[in-house]
């Protein structure tokens, strides 16, 4: 039997479940584990400035392609500390990431040795499991494990805890022996099938909740088969947004609080039942339950049990992985077709598409400083259906789902539940990594972007170019509208008169010399003709250079973008709508007035 160090079993086996590419800091304790990979080969390291954004990092590599596993690497105490944010944000949105940690010697755990912390203990709330491991044989077991695990039932992250006298002992492993452990994962039977098909055929007006799990899934175009088979319109969720196209027929919009179009709260006001897959009514989405629930019967397919009835009862609740439940759905679908036993919805559908072009916002505006709207149509002209998207929070986030449009699966890749400030940089560039020739754009506001900006060094080391729209505004714009119901304005404002920079007023940091001196490149953009421009431009210097690109934008300072706080049948549209056709240019529909 072959003998090799724990730490080389456990790069060996990241090979044979597919790893190909891993982001982190190395450091004494978990140097060993380095070692293993130099001499490994196989996995391209990329090297973080941050170990949060190593796990960020992991996290876009993860969501951009089916089947991809991000792994993330830290050494002990702080670094297992700082990628707790990552690991939550991965649980929260079940994106199944691997965290690898260094460890103070076994003997020396209980005896408060430097850098030696229970990360175990605190990571577990976060992850579907997290071991410190402590006898070297046990660390290819562990490792297995973790990837059974993370791919079987609800995806999700796991965290190995390796001390180093663990990773430098020497096991038997022989990696040609080696299998990765069946996956499982839940599967609806014919019997639910066929009751939830019953339900929906009973309704006159039913819309599909289409939610991320559909794409961990892998089973986008299942679901658009099936939609076209029963001529129902789709509602995607925030996670699921590109299951199908925005401009598809059958796309009725997105609902929700914030995260939302006019049409499509409209169209689901309209509607009587709900077949929700692989969502997990987000309170943001659903807002107020006694107006989302009012006289609409639920049926709830999601991958987690116990997802089943958490937030309200469904009239019909299915344990199934949405690619198990969707190929049935198609099977029985089709067998009552060719018996002519689907009714025509073909008028619901349509009036779901005349809400489309009447329930607009308007993005068009000339002014100086600009509007964010504006921002997100030049987007919309620049950046085409091959865009993937990449954004975390805030009302950047907020205004760009209610403008922008995405087209395919894994083309909006958003923090949804966790939401940290500083993700969309690391994330980009994990999205990059993993498609190194795709369209990669981020979106973040000013305070975003300053949370972990060091990362973009990481884009000018190792050549991941991408571009990044800035918006600023100076302000910590979603907390400052989120301040009026109080009646405050406190804490929030970001502006100072930069005494390096004079020419930016109170915008304070002078991001472009920021940018330009971590390696990349940045433009500054201040009236409205110059955004289309300036896109141009930016793919331009991507694409040459191979770096990141920014693109900042000098906006007004208070934007109020539109949202509710209670239902979805109370969104405040704080801002001007669509009332002619010059106001919405790039809408997906071409505007029609009442």
């Amino acid at each position: 039997m072959p003998r090799m160090t724990a730490a080389r079993a456990a790069v060996e086996i990241l090979k044979l479940e597919g790893v190909t590419n891993a982001f982190g800091v190395p450091g004494a304790a978990i140097n060993p584990f380095y070692a293993a990979l130099k001499a490994g080969g196989g996995i391209d390291h990329t090297l973080a400035r941050h170990v949060e954004g190593a796990s960020h990092m992991a996290e876009g590599y993860t969501r951009s392609r089916a089947g991809n596993i991000g792994v993330c690497i830290g050494t002990s105490g702080p670094a297992g500390t700082d990628m707790i944010t990552g690991l939550y944000s991965a649980i929260a949105d079940s994106i199944p990431i691997l965290c690898i940690t260094g460890q103070a010697p076994v003997a020396k755990l209980h005896k408060e040795d430097f850098q030696a912390v229970d990360i175990a203990s605190i990571a577990k709330p976060v992850t579907k499991a997290a071991t410190t491991v402590l006898e070297a044989a046990q660390v290819p077991g562990v490792v297995q494990q973790a990837f059974h695990l993370m791919r079987s039932g609800r995806p999700g992250p796991v965290l190995i805890d390796l001390p180093i006298d663990v990773q430098l002992t020497e096991i038997e492993f022989d990696p040609e022996t080696y299998q990765p452990l069946p996956v499982y994962k839940p599967a609806a039977s014919r019997a639910q099938i066929e009751k939830a098909i019953g339900l929906l055929l009973a309704s006159e007006r039913p819309v599909i909740v289409a939610g991320g799990g559909i794409i961990n899934a892998d089973a986008c175009e299942l679901l658009v088969e099936f939609a076209e088979l029963t001529g129902t319109p789709v509602i995607p969720t925030l996670m699921g947004w590109g299951i199908l196209a925005d401009d598809h027929e059958l796309n009725a919009g997105m609902v929700g609080l914030q995260t939302s179009h006019r049409y499509g709260n409209a169209n689901f006001l309209e509607s009587d039942f709900v077949l929700g897959i692989g969502n997990r009514w987000a309170n943001r989405h659903t807002g107020d339950l006694a107006v989302y629930t009012k006289g609409r019967t639920f049926v709830h397919v999601d991958i987690e049990p116990t997802q089943l009835g958490k937030i309200f009862a469904p009239d019909l609740g299915i344990a199934s992985d949405a690619k198990a439940a969707l190929e049935l759905f198609v099977e029985v679908a089709k067998e009552l077709e060719a018996a002519g036993r689907l009714p025509d919805r073909s008028a619901w559908a349509a009036s779901t598409q005349e809400r489309k072009a009447r329930l607009q916002r308007r993005t068009h505006f000339d002014n100086v400083p600009l509007k964010p709207q504006r921002v997100y149509e030049e987007m919309n002209r620049a950046f085409g259906p091959e865009t993937r998207y990449v954004t975390t929070i805030g009302l950047s986030q907020i205004a760009g789902a209610q403008m922008l449009h995405v087209y395919r699966p894994r083309h909006w890749i958003n923090c949804g539940q966790a939401g940290p400030l500083g993700w969309t940089i690391p994330a980009a560039l994990g999205v990059a990594t993993a498609d190194p020739e795709g369209q990669v754009v981020a979106l973040s506001g000013d305070y975003d972007f300053q949370f972990m900006l060091e990362e973009l060094a990481v884009g000018a080391q190792h050549n991941i170019p991408y571009v990044h729209v800035l918006v600023n505004n100076s302000y910590l714009g979603l907390i400052r509208q989120a301040q009026r119901n109080l009646d405050i304005n406190f804490q929030v404002n970001l502006e100072f008169e930069n005494i390096n920079s004079p020419e930016l007023g109170v915008y304070g940091v002078d991001h472009v010399k920021v940018v330009e001196g971590l390696g990349c490149k940045a433009i500054r953009v201040t009236e409205p003709d110059q955004l289309l421009p300036a896109f141009e431009e930016a793919k331009k210097l991507a694409a040459e250079f191979r770096v990141p690109v920014v693109v900042e934008a000098i906006l007004e300072r208070v934007t109020n973008i539109s949202m509710g706080a209670a239902g979805i049948d109370a969104i405040n549209e704080w801002e001007d709508i669509a009332t002619e056709p010059g106001h919405a240019p790039t809408s997906i529909r071409p505007f029609v007035a009442s």
